[in-house]
């Protein structure tokens, strides 16, 4: 009994932390791609760069 409870447990914590950690390459990638755009030869505002780097990522997706 105790161990079908602690086994419940650790999925559920092991859910937990999925879930808060799902989006954290693609937002490591949209830096990536604003950090590397902003060294082209005419640099893209953050605002600009960050908002097409979300929809080519998305896209590829």
């Amino acid at each position: 009994m105790f161990k079908n409870i602690t086994i419940t447990v650790f999925i559920i914590i092991g859910l937990i932390i999925i879930y808060n950690f799902r989006d954290h390459n693609q937002k490591r990638a949209i830096d990536a791609c604003i950090a590397g755009s902003q060294k082209l030869d005419q640099p893209l505002s953050i605002n600009e760069a960050k908002a097409f780097c979300e929809k080519e990522i998305k896209e590829k997706q």
